[in-house]
């Protein structure tokens, strides 16, 4: 698993199938999240501490907590699930 894949299973609470590749990932994450929180999502794949990225972001604690939040809510949506695993046509 790379550390995206990993990242994006953190949030998953019932992973049932493999996720797709990065690069599929990078584009389906691109048009279902917000620039903030596919940024968000990015950098903890990479991982920057939560200070760093709401510099990065020019967030501050309860925005920052809120973003989260929400990216976690909006990937246990299970038709996004459906299209980051690996076996959705």
């Amino acid at each position: 698993m790379t550390s995206l894949q990993q990242e994006i299973a953190k949030h998953i609470k019932i992973l049932r199938c493999e996720l797709k590749p990065d690069k599929d990932l990078l584009e389906i994450l691109k048009r279902r999240l917000t620039k903030k929180e596919f940024k968000c999502l990015q950098s903890l794949s990479q991982g920057e501490d939560n200070q760093t990225i709401m510099s990065k972001l020019n967030l501050n604690k309860e925005r920052f907590d809120s973003l989260s939040q929400t990216l976690t809510k909006k990937l246990n949506q299970e038709k996004l699930k459906h299209e980051l695993s690996l076996f959705s046509s």
